[in-house]
């Protein structure tokens, strides 16, 4: 069976991550965003030493959705070179599992 995949973004606010968060569920891409805000940051950018507020956004996806859940998440993303790190799952939850794959679509064959 195809394993979940977790996705851990950053966004420059709330609001960004949930509106691009409910994109991605209705062309269900994903199951669920969970966007933790007040997150501050501290990172090298071209050179510099930057500092901001940003959230976090962790999304639940499947592992077969991963090239297209990125094409679409960097096509409505703000910034310039977006986080994505792919987290694939070991195990989990049967019933969670199911979950997820019952609310993304199956992705693509061929």
């Amino acid at each position: 069976m195809e394993r979940p995949l977790l996705v851990y973004t950053t966004f420059p606010d709330a609001g960004t991550a949930l509106d691009i968060g409910e994109a991605l569920v209705r062309d269900r891409l994903v199951a669920c965003v969970n966007v933790l805000p007040g997150m501050r940051s501290v990172y090298a950018w071209k050179g510099a030493v930057e500092r901001g507020e940003e959230v976090v956004a962790i999304l639940k996806s499947r592992e077969g959705l991963k090239q297209d859940l990125a094409a679409a998440l960097k096509a409505r993303h703000p910034y310039e070179t977006p986080i994505l790190l792919y987290l694939p799952v070991a195990d989990a939850d049967p019933g969670t599992a199911a979950w997820i794959m019952s609310e993304t679509q199956a992705p693509p064959t061929g």
